[in-house]
């Protein structure tokens, strides 16, 4: 007997998806097999990683710990829907400038929880940028580099911001 799979409207990037899924299937799967998202990671699939962050309604989630049916109805940005279409977003330029990523397996989830720490604060304390990564380990050892980064983000954002202002 095929598994019963339920229909699931949810917004990606931007762009509406109508999807039929298992109820079991986690968001992080929903990604990668269905919608062909990749930049999101699959490493620990247990929460412990933070390497398959994403934002749910603008809120940093693991979505290995996310089923897919929840998203019903919500919005959802990947690491894929960060950049705006003509750059980088100022955080994805802090990580390339700071060296803030070795082997690049966590810098999607690293990535994702700064954005979304900067969504809603655009001169975070150091202590605000440790918290924000603190759930996404780093096999590598890049911390320093990103808080340097966390921190150069914020900037990059700031004058980004004043400059649009100014126009």
């Amino acid at each position: 007997m095929a598994p019963q799979r339920m229909p699931v409207t949810v917004t990606v990037n931007g762009s509406d998806h109508h999807l039929l899924v298992e109820p079991r299937h986690t968001l992080l799967d929903t990604l990668r097999e269905d919608l062909r998202l990749t930049g999101t990671k699959k490493v620990c699939d247990m929460g412990n990683c933070g390497a398959c962050t994403v934002h749910v309604d603008g809120l940093a989630v693991y979505s290995c710990l996310t089923l897919a049916v929840e998203t019903d109805g919500h919005e959802v940005r990947t690491i894929e829907g960060v950049a705006p279409p003509d750059g980088l977003d100022p955080v994805q330029e802090a990580f390339i400038r700071m060296d803030a990523f070795q082997c690049g397996f966590c810098t999607p989830g690293q990535i994702m929880s700064l954005r979304a720490l900067l969504d809603g604060n655009d001169d975070p304390t150091d202590d605000d940028i440790q918290t924000a990564v603190s759930g996404n380990l780093c096999r590598c050892g890049a911390y320093r580099n990103i808080l340097r980064a966390g921190r150069l983000a914020a900037d990059l954002q700031r004058a980004r911001r004043e400059s649009e202002v100014a126009r």
